[in-house]
């Protein structure tokens, strides 16, 4: 897509236009879900620059090209316009993020406890994004509550905490980076 003009002024008063044409207002459900998941991939993108060439840099850019389809879907307005075929998760994604779980999970030792954010500069990062990635997946149940949502963007977004969180322990553990537990939930 060639991109023109930047700016249009269409947006001024704060209104912006769904796929489909339809115009609703900044402010709306709606926006909030696909800004938030617009805000998790800039997130994404900055683990992503931080992350040295391989599987893991690979994998997150693959889940920020999925996040634009994510984003795609939230802005259709499904009640009134179908469905088109950017908007569709790639067959089998979430699957994709529950077998990376699991793989790194076998990598990692086993650790009890509550974790807190941080260890290395990727790590903190990997936390950043899972913590805008719940975020998000409340704006995307609360959207859901007044309108339709595709199920798979839900369960994309949920097993995307996840991985997110499961990286950050891999990110440091590669690292050696001791995690850092919770003091008071030793107590």
């Amino acid at each position: 897509m060639k991109i023109t003009k930047v700016y249009t002024r269409r947006g001024d008063q704060g209104q912006t236009s769904l796929v489909g044409g339809q115009r609703i207002s900044k402010a709306s459900a709606r926006l909030e879900a696909y800004g938030t998941v617009d805000e998790l991939n800039s997130h994404l993108g900055l683990l992503a620059a931080m992350l040295s060439e391989g599987h893991e840099k690979s994998f997150v850019e693959h889940i920020q090209n999925n996040l634009f389809n994510v984003c795609t879907n939230l802005a259709t307005d499904q009640d009134h316009d179908k469905l088109i075929p950017s908007a569709h998760l790639p067959e089998g994604a979430v699957k994709e993020v529950e077998q990376e779980v699991d793989s790194i999970t076998h990598e990692l030792p086993e650790r009890h406890g509550f974790i807190l954010p941080g260890g290395t500069q990727a790590a903190a990062q990997a936390h950043v994004c899972r913590t805008v990635c719940r975020r998000a997946e409340r704006r995307i149940v609360a959207l859901a509550e007044t309108a339709t949502v595709s199920p798979e963007v839900q369960q994309y977004i949920n097993r995307l905490s996840d991985y997110l969180f499961i990286l950050a322990k891999k990110l440091n553990f590669i690292a050696g980076n001791s995690e850092k537990i919770w003091e008071n939930a030793c107590k």
